[in-house]
């Protein structure tokens, strides 16, 4: 089934057929494993890098810092590594149950410094699960892959990671480029604590977050997705309905009314979205896209919510990337002709977690 029939079904009210066998956690790997070693002065720290973002904190692979539904992890890694990094110059799958690399090859001449992360997907692992609704949620936890990793960098302090999420290729459908650290982490990069220890929040989220918050995180939402989607949130309160940020960075009322419960079914029936004390949608994507518009406008979108979901932990918010979304026609719903708008992804927040009862 191509990408473009596969959306559309995922998007349908139709519903996932039973379990089926996940397969394997990692690919079949060829050679030894070999350690991830310390890096040398200037050298960068892959062993971190891939602990921070990409690595298992249990053999059975569940509690991984990056978010993935229903803890699948369908993405997988390849590392082309080139001068100054703690591994010799090749190209490497990695295993994220053991943190080991495998050695598969050489890499060309002109490998640049650093390394280069190939994310590739082992479908069967999400589809296990949910079926024809699968596609979707693969594109996104590749995103989220790439935003682990990419806050990974910021924490080491190397320069900025070189992108490519234009969608143009199914395999690789995403890499990242890491230089060598230049300098100290900035104030503003995320703490290794902070990111070992996100988790996306268990409902029920309540609790409404204030506006300075809506309007950082919305911010934040709005640059990585890069123009390939748009940003809104629905909100509660005495003035319940959809907001959405202005070039200014403020707050504009697109529409009014308690958009919440819908939501809830359109989430595969989520129902505690419906209280949720704010949920923010990342919206586009037509019926008419064509498969690199598909798949750069989900990894846009799963990039820009696992930057925010770290964002919001640091405001103090409890999070929860939601990915699945049927018959989630916003632009029909206010208004607009059918098929134009669609929700592709959404993060949904609270100021406190009831069964906790802490802020």
């Amino acid at each position: 089934m191509d990408l473009v029939t596969a959306l559309a079904r995922a998007r349908s009210a139709e519903r996932p057929a039973p379990d089926t066998p996940a397969g394997a956690a990692v690919p079949d790997l060829p050679g030894p494993p070999i350690p991830l070693p310390q890096p040398g002065a200037g050298e960068l720290d892959l062993g971190t890098l891939l602990r921070l973002s990409l690595a298992a904190q249990d053999r059975a692979g569940r509690l991984r810092p990056t978010a993935s539904a229903g803890g699948l992890h369908p993405v997988d890694a390849t590392l082309v590594v080139g001068h100054n990094c703690a591994l010799p110059q090749g190209r490497y799958g990695y295993d994220p149950l053991r943190h080991r690399a495998h050695l598969l090859g050489p890499t060309p001449d002109d490998t640049p410094p650093g390394t280069t992360v190939e994310l590739s997907l082992t479908p069967q692992r999400t589809a296990s699960h949910y079926g024809h609704r699968a596609w979707p949620l693969l594109l996104l936890d590749t995103g989220h892959a790439a935003a682990a990793l990419s806050l990974a960098a910021d924490a080491l302090g190397t320069g900025p990671p070189t992108l490519r999420l234009d969608g143009r290729s199914a395999h690789p459908l995403a890499t990242l480029h890491i230089p060598p650290p230049t300098t100290a982490p900035s104030a503003q990069a995320p703490t290794p604590h902070e990111l070992l220890t996100r988790r996306s929040a268990p409902p029920p989220l309540i609790g409404a977050p204030p506006e300075d918050a809506l309007r950082a995180l919305l911010a934040t939402l709005t640059e990585a997705s890069a123009g390939e989607i748009a940003w809104c949130a629905a909100v509660g309160g005495p003035r319940p309905g959809l907001v959405a940020p202005t070039p200014e960075g403020a707050l504009r009322r697109l529409a009014a009314g308690e958009a919440r419960p819908t939501l809830a079914a359109w989430a595969a029936g989520q129902g505690w979205i419906a209280d949720a004390g704010a949920v923010l949608l990342g919206h586009g994507c037509p019926a008419d896209a064509d498969a690199p518009r598909i798949r750069r406008a989900h990894l846009r979108a799963g990039l820009a919510v696992g930057l925010a979901h770290v964002a919001a932990g640091r405001l103090g918010l409890a999070a929860r990337p939601v990915g699945s979304w049927q018959q989630a026609d916003l632009g029909a719903a206010l208004g607009a002709p059918p098929g134009e708008d669609w929700i592709v992804h959404a993060l949904a927040l609270g100021t406190t977690h009831p069964r906790e009862g802490t802020p």
